[in-house]
């Protein structure tokens, strides 16, 4: 299968499938619980992810956090996520929901056509699919190329006067090896997908001593150093390792605009 990004959403192309993750449904009314009165995005999602599908793609894959909300959820999840994947099922044969960290008892909300895959993962011909927050199955890592979610991954520019910014990117790398004690075969290529919720912002890829999330991202499996960083319209900015910046203060940006893993 050819994995082909869509130009200017965060969303793969393959073949008939049609890939997105971390929906996040539900956090404008955490926004609001803070102050912040935003309205619902999910339409907005719902429009996006049909462009993004054109009209070659039939089958939908969603690598996790379908829900905000963790523990618990909010009234606009019970609302929305049904009607929504409602609506997703007029336009698709088929809708995989792989779990998120957040998707607690998902199967609530998802209509009974949509088939939800444990946090482990999905194997499709030789490519892999997860969420990001926990190990695959040996299965799902004998894929040629892994796919994930969760780290919600960005990239930070410094201007001329030190101002800060970021904007969504792909990563994609290597493997450094071909085989652990803990999986007999590995995947040749990794690839970290973008938020398809633009209300989410992003987790920085390239600030120094700053983690990644989730225990591939954190192992030393992968050449993060010489995955390369594109931006959704395709601009190829070279080496993550060409590309680190100091941050502002690092424990504020954790606390105010990394994701929780929880």
């Amino acid at each position: 299968m050819d994995l082909q990004p869509v130009p200017g959403i965060p969303a793969l192309r393959a073949e008939e499938y049609l890939i997105i993750g971390d929906l996040h449904i539900g956090v404008e009314a955490h926004l609001g619980a803070k102050g912040f009165h935003i309205t619902s995005h999910t339409d907005d999602m719902f429009d996006n992810i049909l462009t993004a599908a054109g009209k070659t793609s039939s089958k939908l894959i969603v690598l996790g956090d379908v829900k905000d909300s963790v523990p618990g959820s909010t009234k606009q999840e019970y609302r929305e996520i049904p009607m929504f994947f409602d609506r997703l099922l007029e336009h698709f044969d088929t809708i995989d929901v792989i779990r998120g960290n957040h998707d607690t008892s998902i199967e609530e909300f998802l209509p009974s056509r949509v088939c939800t895959r444990p946090a482990s993962g999905l194997k499709i011909e030789d490519i892999g699919f997860i969420h990001g927050h926990t190990w695959p199955s040996e299965n799902v890592m004998a894929a040629k190329t892994l796919v994930m979610g969760h780290d919600h991954p960005s990239i930070m520019f410094r201007d001329g006067v030190g101002r800060l910014a970021t904007e969504p990117c792909w990563v994609r790398g290597k493997f450094l090896k071909t085989s652990t004690d803990k999986y007999p075969t590995l995947p040749e290529i990794f690839i970290i997908i973008p938020a398809f919720n633009r209300m989410l912002g992003g987790s920085p890829v390239n600030i120094i001593g700053e983690g990644l999330l989730g225990p591939i991202l954190n192992s030393d499996l992968l050449d993060l150093d010489n995955a390369n960083i594109h931006t959704l319209d395709g601009i190829d900015l070279g080496k993550r390792s060409d590309l680190m910046i100091k941050g502002r203060n690092t424990s504020k940006w954790k606390n105010k605009h990394q994701i929780k893993e929880l």
